[in-house]
Parts: structure tokens; C-alpha cells; sequence
């Protein structure tokens, strides 16, 4: 091998060297969230205030059920005539994405109390199963209880929710899925114009994917060391 050879190999394994890394990351990362930390939404201290409700199996549904586990929340009603059978089955997309994963659960409020008894809930749940909609029950409840205490709790998660005689099914519910830390925090991601994010569209597939994304990083961020400073 002449010395000519020999340079231009060199260059090219120097160049596979600094370069090709550079290419993996970009093809790795390339539409995924490389968040390191999630922002917290609302004022400094905000929790999700405590809540007492009862789900589709009629077992009570407290904050306490919780506790240790990140969840995603949203509002829906049975008889919603246009968006609740897309947000169940995009919830249902994120719970299966995240199967794998431990101490992750769903929360889904009722926005029609008197209407849908954990009878009904259940029933609704059946109806989309038999629809081929993949819904999990081990880690997602379906809840109803007091009108005022699932109106208020959504202004906890930062989300709107009425009655509205003039609206599709008379009520009136945020599309959006909220994601809840340990603490009882909301978290968010950034998009890509590094704005805060805040909620989800549950009526938006490519948002669910964000969605997924977020949790990991989420659950990546509680196996991090703590640092001394942060305690």
C-alpha cells in the first residue's frame, strides 16, 4: 500500500470518527423529545387538590390511589356524540405505548354525573372494546361522583368543563390530556419553538406521540440521582 493509500484511508477513518455520531444522533433523535427535565405547570406549590370518586367497578378513586405513580387525566362523558370515543382511543394508544412501563396510570372524570353510574362507564368501556379498541382496566379508571367536586377538580388539572344546553350532548369538556407527576404536579414538555406545551390534545395523533415521549422523560427524570442542592 502506497503512502497515498495510506492518507487517504486515514482521512476517511478520521472523518467516520467525528462525523458519523453526529449522524446517529440526528437520525435518533430526529422527531423524538430529548427533554431533560419537564417544566411544572402553574404557580410554585400547585397540586392537584384532594378528590373522592368512584369508578366503573364502584371502588372509591382517591387522590391516595395514586400515590407512587405518574397519571394522565381527561373529561369525557358516554353519550358525547363527537370527540370522547376519539379521546378514549387515543388514551388507549398512549396506555398501550406505555405497557411496558411501571407505575403509570390513567384517570378519566366524567362530565355527566347523573347519567353515567359506573353501570354505564363500564358498559361504555365494553362497547369500545367490542369496537377493537385496546382499553386496559388494570391501570385506568373511569370515575363519576359529585357534579361541583368533578367540575372543580378540573380547574385543578387547568382544564374547562360545563354544562352547556346549546353544545353537542349539553356539555361542554377540554379535548385536552393532562400529565400528572408523582407529587401531584402538571408536567409538560416544549415544542419545537420552545414553548411550553402545558396539555395535550387528545383528539390529535401526533400530540399522543409527544404525550408518550414526555412520560419517558418524565420517568427518566425520577431515576436520576438527586443532587444535593435539589434536595
Amino acid at each position: 500500500m502506497n503512502d497515498k493509500t495510506k492518507n487517504f484511508l486515514n482521512i476517511v477513518i478520521l472523518t467516520s470518527i467525528l462525523v458519523l455520531p453526529a449522524i446517529i444522533y440526528f437520525y435518533v433523535t430526529k422527531g423524538s423529545n430529548t427533554f431533560i427535565k419537564l417544566e411544572v405547570i402553574g404557580q410554585e406549590g400547585h397540586q392537584i387538590a384532594d378528590f373522592s370518586f368512584i369508578n366503573q367497578n364502584n371502588e372509591v378513586v382517591m387522590n391516595d390511589s395514586f400515590k407512587g405513580n405518574i397519571y394522565i387525566t381527561n373529561f369525557f362523558f358516554t353519550s358525547c356524540p363527537t370527540i370522547c370515543p376519539v379521546m378514549t382511543k387515543n388514551m388507549a394508544y398512549v396506555q398501550d405505548k406505555l405497557s411496558v412501563y411501571p407505575d403509570i396510570k390513567f384517570l378519566s372524570h366524567t362530565v355527566d354525573p347523573f347519567n353515567d353510574t359506573p353501570e354505564r362507564m363500564l358498559n361504555y368501556v365494553n362497547d369500545l372494546k367490542n369496537k377493537n379498541v385496546n382499553i386496559s382496566l388494570s391501570n385506568w379508571d373511569f370515575v363519576t361522583g359529585n357534579k361541583d367536586e368533578l367540575y372543580t377538580i378540573a380547574q385543578s388539572y387547568f382544564v374547562n368543563v360545563s354544562m352547556d344546553s346549546l353544545a353537542p350532548g349539553g356539555f361542554l369538556h377540554s379535548e385536552y390530556f393532562v400529565l400528572i407527576d408523582k407529587e401531584g404536579r402538571v408536567r409538560s414538555g416544549i415544542d419545537q419553538n420552545n414553548n411550553v406545551v402545558g396539555v395535550y390534545d387528545g383528539t390529535n395523533d401526533a400530540q399522543m406521540k409527544d404525550l408518550v415521549n414526555d412520560v419517558k422523560v418524565l420517568m427518566a427524570e425520577y431515576k436520576k440521582p438527586i443532587k444535593e442542592n435539589e434536595k
